[in-house]
């Protein structure tokens, strides 16, 4: 029996999961990533975690999910915001050489969408978008169980999509953009600001369960925010459901209702939507990234 290897590439942590053809987890590798001491380091630490254990299995490829920017053509992560030293380095061509295997790279929200539409929430929707609303804002979009990436790797980058006239530009993206006006780091921001102290996105919430008035009106104007980017995706891709992931979302899956139904009301036919919550949880990386 053969069996694929996912990897996710985080700010804090690299992991590494064998997984079956089915898209079941056997066994599951972490390091630490110790970002300042550079891309190389950090994956060989890896790399001999998993040769260390894979004699048990016969690995037939191996997919890796990373955060972008990425050169997809050639598997080069290019400047990722959280892994400042790893620029323009080849992560297919490093990995296939130490492992000698096949490798395949793809964005962290596009592995992450596959796995919602192999095995996940939308496993029996033939046209999936996905959209990750954690730290940032990230997207997917997943056609007959295979990702889109697009001419130039730019499909589903809609943390850049502009929804509003808003004036904050969030880490050099388009003032008025969904990821400054719907990431977790940014629901805080707003609200620090309404507030005039410092919060954090999880008092955000509290706040807004016991009614607090400012509290809902920040997630109240999220909730607007968030079903415009979902209306407008909508109505450009037509998709059979959007997925929802990260964690602003599954921890406060008690706006999904209200989610949807401020989404029917910006769309021209309210009996298409369909929006889910991602089921996955915090592995999507690891079983998309093998199924690649």
């Amino acid at each position: 029996m053969s069996f694929f290897i996912g990897i996710d590439i985080g700010g804090t942590n690299l992991r590494a999961a064998v997984i079956s053809k089915e898209g079941d987890i056997v066994q599951i590798f972490k390091v630490e990533n110790e970002v300042q001491k550079g891309a190389a380091y950090n994956l060989n630490k890896l790399v001999n975690q998993i040769k260390g254990q894979w004699s048990s299995y016969e690995i037939e490829k191996v997919g890796v999910g990373a955060p972008g920017p990425l050169d997809l053509k050639v598997g080069k992560l290019l400047n990722p915001v959280n892994l400042k030293g790893w620029e323009n380095f080849n992560i297919k061509e490093y990995l296939s050489e130490k492992l000698g295997l096949p490798v395949q790279v793809n964005n962290d929200a596009n592995v992450a969408g596959l796995a919602e539409s192999l095995v996940g929430s939308a496993k029996e929707c033939e046209s999936v978008f996905y959209i990750t609303v954690s730290t940032g804002v990230g997207g997917a979009l997943i056609i007959d169980k295979k990702i889109i990436n697009g001419a130039h790797s730019q499909t589903a980058e809609i943390y850049n999509m502009i929804i509003n006239e808003d004036k904050y530009s969030h880490a050099g993206t388009n003032k008025g953009g969904l990821e400054g006006q719907c990431s977790g780091v940014n629901i805080a921001r707003i609200a620090s600001e309404t507030y005039g102290k410092t919060l954090g996105t999880k008092e955000v919430f509290d706040l807004y369960k016991s009614n607090d008035e400012k509290a809902v009106q920040v997630i109240e104007k999220w909730i607007n925010n968030i079903s415009i980017g979902i209306a407008n995706v909508i109505a450009v891709v037509d998709p059979e459901t959007v997925v929802i992931g990260g964690a602003v979302l599954i921890y406060n899956t008690y706006l999904l209702p209200k989610i949807i139904e401020c989404t029917k009301t910006k769309v021209s036919d309210p009996s298409i939507v369909d929006i889910r919550i991602a089921k996955i949880g915090d592995n999507a990386g690891l079983i998309g990234a093998a199924m690649l």
